[in-house]
């Protein structure tokens, strides 16, 4: 996993400058010359994973989505050229693959906090983005209780609603929401789960696997039913398919230590061990916890298939 996300960085490198091709949101993706983005798939392929493991794995351990980290790389290589001053900003703007000098702008502002302009004139402010290298320290400081599970297909119900993803700390949007439900709602929850993971759950979906923090995710508060079993039309459903589950508990204060375990999965757990995350929703199951919530003990559950 390591060298493949230094391989990741080095075709980052090599294609900074060239057109810049779009999500659907308008976000700038990786540019590959003379045009396209490269394969992140094919880099994925050569080292034995999933697109979809390589982007969760680089924005877990770089604390940014691949997106954002070109972005500030391209920014930074375009600020050394906008101070040298050699040449004008739009042929700047064309070199790192923008069409016009408005919309690379844009882009130069939103890393550095100040338009091209200004910083030809001031020669700064200048916020760079050092090339990346990942690098294993074999540490295991941090104690993994896990096992593997696989499971049947089953169906996750409940009330879901839209927040914004929020790595460190409670999340206030889903403390808001839980805090809506009425008490007698999550006693009627609790008696629908019939299956694995038990109890009442917390479950993050739809979330991309480099998505920003800041980013909408849906969050579902409910329980696992079995495939078969039926939800009440007024509660929300998650189809959960069959697969396998890595599933890490965890003790301690709530919810940094839940959080620092789920860092650990990305630092610690997947470059140690055969298994590679798959698309699907993260659910955690609160097993006990104190009255006010100080202190839990978790289980995290994440979807995973052999590496």
């Amino acid at each position: 996993m390591i060298s493949a996300l230094n391989h990741l960085v080095d075709l980052v490198e090599a294609h900074l400058a060239g057109p810049v091709e779009t999500h659907l949101a308008g976000e700038p993706r990786v540019g590959e010359r003379p045009g396209g983005e490269f394969d992140v798939e094919s880099v994925a392929g050569r080292h034995g994973t999933t697109e979809y493991h390589l982007r969760r794995m680089f924005s877990s351990l770089a604390g940014m989505p691949l997106s954002e980290y070109v972005r500030r790389r391209r920014m930074t290589l375009a600020a050394a050229d906008v101070v040298r001053g050699e040449d004008d900003l739009l042929t700047i703007a064309v070199r790192y693959g923008y069409g016009s000098t408005e919309a690379f702008g844009r882009a130069f502002r939103a890393v550095h906090g100040a338009g091209p302009g200004e910083v030809r004139r001031d020669g700064g402010p200048l916020r760079s983005q050092p090339q990346l290298r990942f690098r294993l320290t074999v540490e295991g400081n941090t104690r993994m209780d896990t096992r593997i599970v696989d499971r049947p297909a089953f169906r996750l119900v409940g009330h879901a609603t839209r927040v914004p993803l929020i790595h460190h700390g409670v999340n206030p949007h889903i403390q808001q929401h839980i805090a809506a439900l009425p008490a007698a709602e999550h006693q009627r929850l609790k008696a629908l789960s019939d299956t694995e993971p038990a109890g009442i759950l917390q479950v993050s979906d739809d979330l991309a696997p480099d998505d920003p923090e800041g980013s909408e995710l849906t969050y579902l508060h409910g329980v696992a039913v079995a495939a078969t079993g039926t939800a009440p039309d007024d509660l929300d459903v998650i189809e959960v398919p069959a697969g396998r589950w890595a599933v890490f508990r965890t003790a301690g204060p709530y919810p940094q230590a839940l959080q620092a375990t789920w860092a650990a999965t990305a630092a610690e757990w997947f470059p140690s061990n055969p298994w590679r995350l798959r698309p699907g929703p993260s659910i955690v199951a609160v097993v006990e916890r104190a009255a006010d919530f100080s202190t839990a003990t978790c289980e995290l559950w994440l979807p995973v298939e052999p590496g």
